[in-house]
Formats: C-alpha cells, sequence, structure tokens
C-alpha cells in the first residue's frame, strides 16, 4: 500500500479558516507546525477552556454550530501576522493575540443566530486546539472524498473534513486499515491511531457557509459517521506535497 501527499493544510483559529502550505516539518509530541494556533471561546465556554490548554471542542466556536465558519481562508505570516477572508466580510490582517477585540468583532456576525457570542481568543499554550486531545494530525483519503461525493451525487470540495494531510493512490476507506500500523511520509513516520468520527461542520459547503449536503447521511451507509485517520509522529521530518507514504 502507498500514496503520495496530494495537499497539505493547517486551520490556524480552531474551526475558523483554513490555509495550505506545500511542506512543514513534524516533530513527535506535537500538532502540524501553525495549526489550531488559537481558538475563540463563547460566552457559555467553561473556565478551563480559557487556559490555554486543550479543552473540548463545544467551548469554542466551530462549524458545526456555526456553518458559516467554514468559509473562512486564512494566511498565517511567519511575523504571526493572520489574514482572514470571508465571502460576506471584509478581509482582515491581525496579530490575534494583540487584536483579539478586532478579531471577535470580526467574527461575530458569522457565529449562528442563537448561538452564544465569541468571548475570547485562546492562544494553545502546549500544543495546537484540535479535537483530539492527543497530540495529532489528521490524515485523509482522496479516494474515500470521492466515494463520498459519489454518494451524495455531486462534487463536495474537500475542505469539509479540515483535514492536514491528504494522500492520494489509496482505495476508498483504505486509510482504516492503517490504525495502529506505522508509517512514512517524507522523512517523517507515524503512529496511525483512531478513526476521526465527524459532526455536522462537514455539511457546510465551505465556499459558502451554507448547509448543502448530507455528508453523515452519506457516511452511514457504509456503516460509520467516520473520515479520516489520526496520525501521531512518532520521528521527526520534512514532509512536503508530492512525497511517498509507505507502511513500515
Amino acid at each position: 500500500m502507498t500514496a503520495r501527499v496530494a495537499s497539505l493544510w493547517r486551520h490556524p483559529i480552531k474551526g475558523v479558516g483554513r490555509e495550505e502550505v506545500t511542506e512543514t516539518f513534524l516533530e513527535p509530541g506535537s500538532t502540524m507546525p501553525g495549526d489550531r494556533l488559537w481558538a475563540i471561546a463563547h460566552e457559555a465556554a467553561e473556565d478551563a477552556a480559557l487556559s490555554g490548554k486543550w479543552a473540548m471542542c463545544r467551548n469554542y466556536l466551530r462549524g458545526a454550530s456555526s456553518p458559516s465558519l467554514m468559509a473562512v481562508t486564512a494566511e498565517l505570516q511567519d511575523d504571526g501576522q493572520l489574514s482572514l477572508s470571508h465571502p460576506d466580510a471584509e478581509s482582515i490582517t491581525l496579530d490575534p493575540a494583540r487584536d483579539a477585540e478586532t478579531l471577535l468583532a470580526w467574527v461575530a456576525p458569522l457565529v449562528a443566530e442563537g448561538r452564544p457570542a465569541p468571548k475570547a481568543v485562546v492562544r494553545a499554550s502546549e500544543r495546537g486546539f484540535t479535537d483530539n486531545p492527543d497530540f495529532t494530525v489528521t490524515i485523509c483519503n482522496a479516494a474515500s472524498h470521492r466515494a463520498v461525493e459519489q454518494r451524495v451525487g455531486r462534487t463536495l470540495s474537500p475542505h469539509r473534513w479540515r483535514g492536514n494531510i491528504w494522500l492520494d493512490g489509496l482505495a476508498p476507506w483504505e486509510e482504516f486499515d492503517l490504525v495502529g500500523r506505522e508509517i512514512r511520509i517524507g522523512e517523517a513516520r507515524f503512529k496511525i491511531g483512531e478513526r476521526t468520527g465527524r459532526c455536522r461542520a462537514t455539511e457546510a459547503n465551505p465556499d459558502t457557509g451554507l448547509r448543502d449536503a448530507d455528508t453523515l447521511g452519506a457516511l452511514r451507509s457504509w456503516g460509520h459517521t467516520d473520515f479520516s485517520v489520526q496520525a501521531s509522529c512518532t520521528l521527526p521530518g520534512r514532509i512536503a506535497t508530492g512525497d511517498t507514504m509507505v507502511i513500515l
């Protein structure tokens, strides 16, 4: 079983924005560099969610409850400046730590009616704010995405899944066979952990921020609601678009 890296993605703010990169350097005990560095806690968040340590995703703004957030794109600069764009908002560039109030005001109109308003911008103190409490990256299979498209009956953006590493060359759902195994991508090695359970965020169109596809219903037709797998880096190294994935 071999495949190649089709694309690499990071999401500087949890649930808000996505950015493609051509290469990155993974280290054991860390998430993907630049991924989920910040999160935006809402007014109903637990106090612990403001500490910078990992907390459950329900404490933060996310596409499952505010689908419009799925249409945000991002660009993270080396100096920490972050540019954000959305089809229904003016683009902005700011430092999330220094310009927290500006960020909260910008994202507030994108929060769904009846949902708790954004309260605080939180910087991760030890790792990215991934949904998984472990230090992982999300590996997606392009063939599985195409299988979902076929089941839904139309083309879907792969950004619905908010993955880090996209592989092409596997059979549909073959990534699930990697659970418990070790792989190498580029220079880095990974141990594949659990499958990724999915939520209603995937129903939203990343171009419009509107729910328009029953992705969860499509997944249930295979007897689950999982898409992608979680991987922990075990040996540091550079990975880049076009690199080969091999099983060790």
